[in-house]
């Protein structure tokens, strides 16, 4: 999968993480570029393999190009790996869906 293939180089991965704690606004090329050290034009090529991945996806504003990551692109990878996990026991996926919550804002304590 393309998926896999974009998230297992580091630089890429840690932008898409990037992406994903600045939901729903997303952030400029330039912005993300700044915040992880990595040259404008490097920054660009990772960007590129992100979006033809379907995991991140943007859309220009005035000067800027804001990336944002592609969420639901990214529950349907979690819902495809878990998929038949259990081999008809449901309660074994009980841990994996715990862990999760922790990712809600809902679940965050202020």
């Amino acid at each position: 999968m393309a998926n896999f293939a974009a998230l297992s180089q580091e630089t890429r991965l840690e932008t898409f993480r990037l992406l994903v704690r600045h939901e729903p606004k997303g952030l400029a090329a330039g912005e993300i570029a700044r915040r992880l050290g990595v040259p404008h034009n490097t920054l660009s090529s990772h960007l590129s393999v992100l979006v033809s991945a379907g995991l991140a996806v943007s859309q220009r504003q005035s000067r800027s190009i804001i990336y944002r990551a592609n969420l639901d692109h990214m529950k349907e990878i979690i819902q495809f790996l878990v998929r038949d996990c259990c081999a008809g026991h449901p309660q074994m996926h009980e841990p994996l869906v715990a862990s999760l919550a922790g990712c809600s804002p809902i679940n965050k304590k202020k």
